[in-house]
């Protein structure tokens, strides 16, 4: 059956239930109809959070092939609630661009999912559309500052780099001009479209703890220069109240349930190449407020979203991970050992052996972080006992616990053997979470450790445009900000064709850009993609409706 098939067939329960089974009472929640609602953020409570044990769950380089980090966290939470842990899942949104183009939803898979997942994966509760109204409020506040001529702050258009965002894939709209039609429909400046995810606004929210913070954040993000050099920000154009008030309930965390009736609280989406890659910080609190393990993961391979997890977020927060959760894929392995795209479903020890070196480099740079790790096989029908035994012995001689997942068919029952072992590990008191860097050292100086330690790169070369930016950076008094490094999501280098372990490379920053607001700098390397565009034959033709209202052909 088809994801959908499988969802339509479970017996949601009223989310006042899961409400009371996360130790909220059903007065303290604000209702989405029956399955949905929003989490007060006074339901946060520090010191509770302090006790909870905190899981991420990350993988190896993804591959078209996929890997199921989602899939895993939500079998992962169902398999500890089945070992009777007081366990919540915590994960981002899905936007609209994947849903209607080719990945998809972010909702799981199979028996591993979050409900309700057509609400979930189309619209939600809004969060997007908040944060999409708030970004394109502050670009029509900045053009119309250009065009004032009695409120004008003298804003060079030439250095604003702030576009409006919309969500959904439209690669049309990745390069405008805006202004055109006289000189009453503004100054003609050329701009573009970022999807939504991509939205500053959006890591800003997920890294935000309250209200005060957020209209704070709000107020820091970077705009321009005016003609005289001078910097301006959205709180020069008093942008930020009406901004945060725009954003007054999505700050709020959602709280929706699995397959197997446990809570799941799902909040905020930032791309991971190009931000933190992970739900917000609101949110990760309140899972850990209110259960004994809170699971969670971190966009793409763990040198991306998993780097800026542990080095922005919870440097930020103040968390403390006690588990990494590695999932691999066969199939991936054996992708990354130079197998084609087609025959990933065939047995092929010989290449899977060669791509080992991927899931070895991943598993070191856990270590980096002083996190015991336990690699997870997600484990597809395709998979041979011999290739199993493979990466069992591989982890085996590593001295790595290894467990096999099959959450995808059978759920939380799929799960036990890896909750057992998660258990283990925060019982047996391993981790001892410390940073890879701290926030003061030098930009150049985070860019390098993070390229040479993490990355594998020999060396780190910036352009003339990214050496302007580093002068920038330090005539603004930024350089104390983390650094989130935009890199191709499919090699540990800046070069995606580069797989399994690459060696001897060179990383090339081609600039870096200021996200103040969010609070860190990022430095990019590659072509990085804000807004993507559709297959030929996307999702959404096979998407319809009936009489009834049900949705069908959603994945």
């Amino acid at each position: 059956m088809t994801d959908l098939q499988i969802a339509k067939e479970i017996q949601l329960k009223h989310i006042t239930h899961i409400a009371e089974k996360f130790s909220i009472h059903p007065d303290e929640i604000e209702m989405y109809g029956k399955y949905k609602a929003k989490l007060p953020l006074k339901a946060i409570d520090r010191d509770k959070a302090a006790k909870s044990n905190l899981i991420l769950v990350s993988a190896i380089s993804p591959t078209p092939a996929g890997e199921g980090k989602t899939t895993m966290s939500i079998g992962l939470s169902e398999g500890l609630n089945r070992l009777n842990k007081k366990t919540t899942v915590v994960l981002r949104e899905p936007s609209l661009g994947p849903v209607f183009g080719i990945k998809g939803g972010a909702t799981g898979g199979g028996y591993s999912q979050v409900l309700p997942m057509e609400d979930i994966n189309l619209h939600f509760t809004g969060d997007f559309s908040a944060i999409e109204k708030a970004h394109n409020l502050l670009a029509a506040l900045i053009d119309n500052n250009i065009q004032s001529k009695t409120n004008s702050l003298r804003i060079d258009a030439r250095t604003v780099s702030w576009k409006r965002v919309v969500d959904v894939n439209d690669r049309a709209l990745r390069h405008v001009i805006v202004g055109l039609g006289g000189t009453t429909s503004g100054v003609p400046r050329e701009t573009g479209f970022d999807i939504t995810a991509a939205s500053e606004i959006m890591a800003i929210l997920c890294l935000a703890e309250n209200l005060s913070d957020l209209k704070e954040r709000l107020g820091n993000i970077f705009v321009g220069y005016t003609f005289d050099k001078q910097p301006i920000y959205a709180r020069d154009l008093k942008a930020q109240g009406a901004m945060t008030a725009l954003l007054k309930d999505a700050i709020k965390p959602n709280l929706v349930q699995t397959i197997e009736g446990n809570p799941a609280i799902i909040h905020g989406g930032p791309f991971a190449n190009i931000a933190q890659g992970t739900n917000s910080v609101i949110a990760t609190l309140m899972g850990m407020s209110h259960s004994d393990y809170t699971v969670t993961e971190a966009g793409f391979g763990f040198d991306l979203g998993a780097e800026k997890f542990f080095d922005i977020k919870c440097q930020s927060a103040g968390l403390k991970p006690k588990v990494v959760v590695l999932t691999a894929t066969i199939r991936a392995l054996k992708y990354h050992g130079g197998a084609d795209l087609k025959s990933l479903t065939e047995p092929n020890v010989e290449a899977l052996k060669k791509g080992l070196p991927n899931l070895e480099k991943h598993l070191e740079n856990i270590s980096k972080f002083n996190v015991t790790p336990v690699v997870s096989i997600n484990r597809f029908l395709t998979d041979t006992d011999e290739e199993v035994a493979v990466i069992e012995e591989f982890a085996k001689m590593k001295g790595v616990r290894v467990a096999l997942a099959e959450v995808w068919a059978k759920g939380g029952e799929g799960a036990i053997d890896l909750a057992k072992k998660v258990i283990d590990i925060i019982e047996s008191d391993t981790s001892d979470f410390k940073p890879l860097y701290g926030w003061k050292s030098g930009v150049t100086d985070k860019i390098e450790t993070i390229a040479k330690e993490i990355y594998g790169a020999e060396h780190v070369d910036y352009t003339a445009r990214a050496k302007a930016h580093l002068r920038k950076i330090s005539n603004l008094g930024l350089e104390d900000l983390p650094v989130c490094i935009a890199k191709t999501q499919k090699s540990l280098s800046d070069n995606p064709k580069l797989l399994g372990r690459p060696k001897d490379f060179i990383i090339t920053v081609r600039e870096i850009e200021i996200a103040a607001g969010a609070g860190f700098l990022i430095p990019i390397t590659g072509d990085i993609m804000r807004m993507p565009g559709l297959p030929a034959h996307p999702a959404s033709e096979g998407m319809d409706i009936n009489d009834d209202g049900e949705i069908v052909g959603l994945f």
